[in-house]
């Protein structure tokens, strides 16, 4: 029975290359959102099965899948050492003095033969988690940037019809500094969300550790307090910036406080002071976005005495990431399954595949000039891109079958990507 891994493959991969830029397990388990246990066991197996960075160009998801989890795994035991009442201890830490290193040691006075300190404290802070206590939350620098939509929009007037059109604020604030960014956006669709992401960093010039986005469908699939979903096509961005995403939990506030009092010095300084101006292109109100943002940045907060861009330049800008070489090139990914037609569907268009996966579930990626289809994180096709009027559909005889039946299949126009079915 093979072991049971915890990472996709594609997760892997990456883990086995940052591991081998020397990227420690902790930086790893927070890049990739799993368990540091997680990370240290696939590099402990990868280790054993002698896999280094690079991997074989020939080696396969399957091939690479035998060689980390061909052993059977070890199901965990049940805990056998006494433990304290946990909820008693959270009451008594709240007391003058009262530290972690007292509580154990009256606890190993009851149980000599209990936890060490370590696992004391690791298994304190995990029950400490399942709770909602409200805290003062430290920032570090480079760690976080917490990214929002704001509710209030900008409205923008169409100059040939006079239409007002309103435009999305995305809002981002750095954890350390509270430097804060801000442009308009027509949508909080995907295209909308990640673009304004690619330039967020370029404005930064580096990458923080994590990104911190409300757990809205752009960015989560699936808001979770354990395990969030995020969307892929997002998490492929997050990945080419080397940036790790942590979703906000659903109706949990403080844990976005950062962007949420952005959001609302914002709305003050950015729509207050410009309700009564008036904008006929989205760049024209990015334009007088970037001079209050100048304001907002070059402020000097009463409570400390500099400016967010002073502590940006001095504190947080050098603890950021270096940007890659390029910006990420936006591509929306989605699952589909092949038809009996050896052909897949993106846009109402159709693309072939080898007629070998036929009934296959196959990743597609999409961008605005190319269409790749990939089957176990090797990709089997690639097309140009279609637009232009969606194709009629019709059914068409495409002559008797061996037992005498006659079948139809829908065909499209003709062209090199897009046969006739049958």
């Amino acid at each position: 029975m093979p072991a049971k891994r915890k990472l996709t493959m594609r997760q892997l991969r990456q883990m086995l290359r940052l591991a081998g830029d020397g990227t420690s397990a902790r930086d790893l388990a927070l890049t990739l959102g799993v368990a540091r246990s997680t990370i240290q066991d696939s590099l402990k197996r990868a280790a054993a099965s002698g896999l280094n960075w690079p991997l074989p160009g020939e080696l396969t998801d399957d091939a690479l899948e035998g060689k980390l989890f061909a052993r059977a795994g070890v199901k965990q035991g049940m805990r056998r050492r006494p433990e304290p009442n946990w909820a008693d201890l959270v009451v008594e830490l709240k007391k003058p003095g009262v530290t972690l290193l007292i509580l154990w040691e009256e606890y190993r006075a009851v149980h000599p033969g209990g936890y060490g300190y370590s696992r004391f404290c690791d298994l304190f802070r995990g029950f400490e988690r399942r709770l909602s206590p409200t805290m003062r939350q430290h920032h570090v620098a480079g760690d976080k940037v917490f990214v929002d939509y704001s509710g209030k929009k900008i409205a923008i007037v169409d100059p040939r019809t006079g239409e007002i059109r309103e435009a999305e604020i995305f809002v981002a604030v750095l954890g350390a500094s509270n430097f804060t960014y801000a442009e308009a956006t027509w949508t909080q669709t995907l295209p909308d969300w990640i673009g304004a992401h690619v330039r967020m960093f370029r404005s930064f010039e580096g990458v923080p550790r994590l990104i911190v986005p409300d757990n809205l469908k752009s960015g989560a699939n699936r808001a979770s307090f354990y395990d969030p979903e995020i969307n892929r096509s997002y998490g492929m961005m997050a990945s080419h910036y080397g940036v790790g995403v942590l979703p906000a939990r659903p109706r949990r506030p403080k844990d976005k406080a950062k962007v949420e009092n952005g959001v609302r010095f914002a709305q003050t300084c950015i729509l207050g002071r410009m309700r009564r101006q008036t904008f006929f292109s989205l760049a024209e109100a990015n334009a007088a976005i970037a001079e209050a943002l100048d304001r907002i940045n070059d402020h000097v907060m009463r409570r400390l005495g500099v400016s967010r861009r002073h502590l940006f330049q001095t504190v947080e800008g050098p603890a950021l990431a270096s940007l890659p070489v390029e910006d990420y090139e936006f591509a929306e990914w989605r699952f589909a399954r092949v038809a009996t037609d050896y052909h897949v569907e993106f846009s109402n268009f159709f693309y072939s595949v080898p007629h070998g996966l036929i009934r296959q579930q196959v990743d597609l990626r999409a961008t605005t000039r190319t269409i790749e289809i990939f089957h176990r994180g090797k990709r089997i096709a690639a097309h140009q891109r279609r637009y232009g009027p969606t194709p009629t559909t019709c059914l068409v005889p495409t002559g008797d079958t061996p037992n005498g039946r006659r079948i139809a299949s829908a065909v499209g126009p003709l062209r090199s990507d897009h046969r006739p079915r049958g």
